[in-house]
């Protein structure tokens, strides 16, 4: 059982997850972890990547249908993106659950400034609208998907910030495009991590729940916000790589003085 105040963190820090969710597709991911850990007060790294899975999988899924409204999904590339990634994302988390928590964190930490700086490159590229998947790009889509699904299994995210560039280098489609599509993989990579974590019993259903129910209300805001900033050219990305280096710099100074302590 949880208590009033850390339901109420939880349920608070849903909203941060899934307004950035709704948003910028990816980096709802990379505040669930540091948020479990830091915030709410979850103490195993583990239980806190395995509760924060399913929480942002289910977020995904409130996002996802706000996209789809706005008719920003490409449904036949996230779903070949999400098949191959699946794959990935059970095995990378078989074996994220062996490896020291504290040390998953550090190296998630380091990932996300190369993801960020590779965002920052990117920013002004405008992408090509009208982008379909087929049998010429579909092996390229595959092994993108295969890739990051194994990363976001082992580092037990739904891998946005890894999915919204994947697509993007896999098929050159906008990037408000592809913030829609990678909620189609986020959601199937978090419910894949989330089962295997939960098979060894490290997921707390209690602290899901309020994160849950807090992530709903936070995705509508965050779809919306997305809409009036879609025409921005280089907003999105600007904003989603900024995030992800101040969440990844508090995030290796916490792990780095947890593992010496």
């Amino acid at each position: 059982m949880i208590d009033t105040a850390q339901a109420l963190l939880a349920a608070l820090s849903g909203v941060a997850v899934g307004f950035t969710l709704g948003l910028v597709g990816g980096g709802g991911s990379i505040l669930a972890v540091p948020l479990m850990v830091y915030v709410v007060g979850v103490k195993s790294p583990h239980l806190a990547i395995g509760t924060s899975a399913l929480a942002v999988a289910a977020n995904a899924l409130a996002g996802l249908a706000n996209h789809a409204r706005a008719g920003n999904v490409n449904w036949r590339c996230g779903g070949t993106y999400a098949l191959a990634g699946v794959v990935g994302a059970f095995a990378g988390s078989s074996l994220g659950k062996a490896v020291d928590g504290q040390k998953l964190l550090f190296l998630f930490a380091l990932l996300m400034l190369v993801v960020a700086f590779l965002m920052f490159r990117g920013r002004g590229e405008e992408g090509i609208e009208g982008v379909v998947c087929n049998r010429d790009n579909f092996p390229k889509v595959a092994s993108f998907g295969l890739g990051t699904g194994a990363l976001s299994g082992f580092f037990g995210i739904g891998g946005g910030f890894l999915i919204v560039p994947g697509l993007i280098a896999s098929t050159s489609m906008p990037i408000y495009r592809a913030i829609g599509t990678s909620l189609v993989a986020v959601s199937a990579f978090g419910i894949t991590t989330a089962l295997n974590y939960a098979a060894s019993g490290l997921l707390d259903w209690a602290i899901a729940g309020a994160f849950i129910a807090g992530g709903v209300a936070g995705s509508v805001i965050g779809t919306r916000a997305a809409r009036a900033l879609a025409g921005s050219k280089g907003t999105l990305n600007t904003f989603f790589a900024t995030m992800i280096v101040f969440v990844a710099l508090y995030t290796l100074w916490k792990s780095w003085q947890a593992m010496g302590a």
